[in-house]
């Protein structure tokens, strides 16, 4: 045992214990001191705690109240209004002074934090200045610079299989791929653009990405795991996401506020912060109640104010409750409080609105919705209209004998239409009737359309006073069998300002049409046959033929319904989807595989309905224009290029001239190349002939000449110089 000893004592083993040696955590590091505490007694020392934490976790920085140390004054027996937090490790204390300093606490107190080593580098602190080092600025793309195309042009994007694709669309030479790369811009569910154009959605497993710029670089993402439905808010500030899986935090998920926390388990639905990617509040699926119902949500489930300063969410027969951005606080601190409400809609701001907004002088443009509550008890059914935030009721209309209402605002807010489907005493039969608000009068008068049959589709004319409808009476609607065609009647209806009543213009009668797309600049309209496997047409109307744009005139009531005249009829098989583009002068038609795997592609059209573009692409998905925001013109600048029209228009017809005639050479560039091959293919055949026949022995005979293998053609031409026409008595 000896001899062991001493060779143990002669090795060293400093190196093996410096390496392997358990360092335990030094210095202070993980702890931080948190000024602008309120100053309490002992009494109200647990309460506080329980807050403090409660704030750090919900910001993400995860703490206990047993980790909070609070200093006394043991004279006044009251705390200093500061304390010390100690974290798991310098990364959680660093995360958590990232986060939580300058954050408000409450009304009157903000939080000030420091870390504890910081106390004493401060008071040591060297007060020589250091020139701080300037990085180098680094421009980035400008996220609407599609806008500043010199062309003009739109961009629509496609998603086929799994690739998507986003192309410029404008003349013939001027479409182009704008960007594709399948490493980068994907999808595994759908894309969708926000709604002034700025960004494309994708959603993935993970959440949801956000691209844009010339580029499409990634600008944000939304983790929120197996979303399935998307939705910006008008101004593209926040955006809404839901997945039909609840929110499960485990504890090894990132934190901080841009992911969950414990406070979200369950719940489906997420309101984010676009620019920052904050979280800014989450909330449960509410499904419709009731035995033989569907159990579907309703999407969205938040609708948003016009200035994005409010949401709204529908308790169906209880409540509305509404939001204020961008703390996502309830409004005046309780909900609407409406027994029965079924649904509800908020007014959209126009043009005049969104002027207003931008001056200060101006009193701030207050924000209404509309509701609608059915029949319960000894109460009739009611349309209320409703301001915010004052919560002031500005109408009311009492209806009678109401199975469904719908309501359709058209886009200025300048009208609300409420289609009420009523049945008779004995609800055997359901006829309509319209109760149209005049939102923008005094008083907020309604007028009534009344009408036989059920109405399948309503649509404003964009920043217009007319509509259309789609009504039938076919035995057949309420449940259509397979091959089987629904016969329609579409119908048209302006506002007669001197009688300030709505009057029909015209009727199309004995019609397939489901499906009514308005331009987006009013006056021209698509009715098209959407959904069906055996009708598919597209009738392509205008409804101002006979009247110049640049001329406004009153037109009397004679000529009402003259001027709806058809361009042109076309036809796309197996159409799932119809939209214009953003100018209206386009529209898109589109087959998806989703519906069928028939014929599957899309189509671009002209306003007369002459076909441009059409391919059949297997596993085509999905066709979507690029929205534009609104224009930057103002009244006078648009009265001018209005009044300056034809100026206008010469330029841009020469540079369709110029484009025939591009074309046109073009044209007869490919003949020639084609013919000259023809001829050197016909040189290199005879070529190899006379070979094979040398190769043979035989005899070769000599290639006559030039002027013997022309072959004359003569070609009379009639001309007449001059023609007289004689009475001959």
């Amino acid at each position: 045992m000896s001899v062991t000893s001493d060779i143990d004592d002669g090795i060293d083993y400093s190196d093996i214990e410096e390496k392997y040696r358990v360092r335990l955590e030094e210095g202070f590091d993980n702890i931080l001191v948190i000024d602008g505490i309120p100053v309490i007694d002992k009494s109200k020392l647990e309460k506080l705690l329980a807050k403090i934490a409660k704030e750090f976790t919900r910001k993400g920085a995860a703490i206990k109240p047993d980790d909070v140390s609070m200093p006394w004054n043991d004279k006044t027996g009251k705390s200093h209004g500061y304390a010390f937090i100690e974290f798991r490790n310098a990364d959680a204390a660093t995360y958590a002074l990232n986060e939580l300093n300058g954050h408000p606490f409450d009304a009157k107190h903000t939080f000030l934090v420091n870390r504890f080593t910081d106390i004493e580098k401060f008071a040591d602190l060297d007060e020589t200045y250091v020139e701080p080092h300037r990085e180098e600025y680094q421009p980035k793309e400008h996220l609407r610079a599609w806008l500043a195309d010199p062309q003009g042009r739109d961009q629509y994007v496609t998603y086929r299989g799994d690739e998507v694709s986003i192309r410029w669309h404008g003349r013939p030479s001027q479409c182009e791929t704008a960007y594709e790369d399948t490493n980068n811009l994907r999808t595994e569910l759908y894309v969708s653009w926000s709604p002034l154009g700025t960004y494309i959605a994708t959603l993935h497993r993970q959440g949801v990405r956000l691209y844009g710029g010339p580029s499409f670089q990634l600008q944000a993402r939304f983790f929120h795991p197996l979303v399935r439905l998307i939705d910006f808010s008008p101004c593209e500030q926040y955006l809404v996401t839901w997945s039909h899986e609840p929110i499960v935090v485990s504890e090894d998920m990132p934190q901080g506020p841009r992911f969950f926390s414990a406070e979200d388990e369950g719940n489906n639905i997420a309101v984010w912060d676009i620019k920052t990617g904050h979280l800014l509040r989450t909330f449960p699926s509410i499904l419709p109640e009731g035995e033989g119902t569907k159990k579907q949500m309703a999407w969205p489930a938040l609708k948003w104010s016009a200035d994005d300063k409010y949401t709204a969410r529908l308790t169906p027969g209880q409540q509305i409750s509404v939001y204020e951005l961008p703390g996502m606080g309830l409004q005046g601190k309780k909900s609407l409080k409406i027994d029965g409400v079924v649904d509800f809609e908020w007014c959209p701001h126009g043009e005049n609105d969104r002027e207003d907004s931008t001056k200060t002088t101006k009193k701030p443009v207050e924000s209404m919705l509309a509701y609608w509550t059915p029949e319960v008890t000894n109460q009739p059914a009611r349309v209320t209209l409703l301001n915010f935030p004052g919560r002031a009721v500005l109408r009311q209309k009492n209806l009678f004998n109401v199975s469904e209402c719908r309501l359709y605002w058209q886009n200025q807010g300048d009208f609300l239409c409420v289609r009420v489907d009523r049945h008779t005493k004995t609800k055997k039969s359901i006829f309509c009737n319209l109760e149209i608000f005049r939102v923008r009068e005094k008083d907020y008068p309604v007028e009534v359309v009344e009408l036989k049959d059920t109405v399948t589709d309503f649509s404003w004319e964009p920043k217009g006073e007319r509509f259309a409808i789609v009504a039938s009476s076919d035995p057949n609607l309420g449940n259509p069998g397979p091959g089987v065609t629904i016969k329609t009647d579409i119908s048209f209806y302006q506002l007669d300002r001197s009688k300030n009543d709505f009057k029909l213009l015209r009727t199309l009668a004995n019609r397939t049409t489901n499906t009514i797309r308005w331009s987006p600049r009013g006056r021209h309209v698509v009715l098209a046959t959407v959904g069906s496997m055996s009708k598919s047409e597209l009738e392509f109307w205008d409804l101002d033929f006979n009247s110049d744009e640049t001329v406004k005139k009153e037109v009397s009531k004679e000529e009402w319904g003259t001027g709806i005249q058809q361009l042109g009829i076309a036809d796309h098989y197996g159409v799932t989807d119809v939209e214009w583009d953003p100018s209206g002068r386009y529209l898109a038609t589109a087959a998806s595989a989703w519906t069928h795997t028939i014929e599957n592609g899309y189509a671009i059209w002209d306003f007369r309905g002459q076909e441009i573009e059409k391919l059949l692409l297997d596993r085509f998905k999905q066709f979507l224009w690029r929205p534009r925001p609104p224009s930057l013109l103002t009244k006078e600048q648009k009265l001018a290029v209005r009044r300056n029209l034809r100026e206008y228009a010469r330029a841009f017809d020469e540079a369709d001239a110029a484009e025939e005639t591009t074309v046109s050479a073009e044209l007869v560039a490919q003949r020639k190349r084609a013919v000259d091959e023809w001829n050197a293919w016909r040189l290199r055949a005879a070529e190899d002939a006379a070979d094979a026949k040398r190769q043979r022995g035989k005899r070769i005979e000599p290639a006559r000449k030039q002027e013997e293998a022309k072959e004359e053609i003569e070609v009379w031409i009639d001309e007449v110089v001059e023609q007289v026409e004689e009475v001959v008595e």
